[in-house]
């Protein structure tokens, strides 16, 4: 089955508060972008100390420079499924 693109933008995406929230982004990029932290194709993204979908901001004091592969989705396996993640049991002494 494919990806239904159209579909995806049409019911998400494209909503307002999603069209808000990518500006808010695109703002945030440039803003670093300007300082110089950031530049087209050297593999960093902005990341959001406290992420927008929890209330955080655009604000400069919650914005960072980080690797793409540490800043998107969750750990993959070589197959592309999200690698199980187990707490430690404490060691017994």
């Amino acid at each position: 089955m494919t990806r239904d693109y159209r579909s995806e933008y049409d019911n998400y995406q494209g909503s307002e508060e999603q069209k808000k929230n990518r500006a808010k982004r695109n703002k945030a990029r440039r803003e670093l972008t300007k300082e110089g932290v950031v530049s087209k194709g050297d593999g960093n993204d902005v990341d959001h100390t406290k992420p927008l979908s929890t209330g955080g901001s655009t604000a400069r004091s919650n914005l960072k420079a980080k690797k793409a592969e540490d800043n998107r989705s969750f750990p993959r396996t070589s197959t592309g499924a999200i690698k199980q993640t187990t707490k430690k049991k404490p060691s017994a002494k």
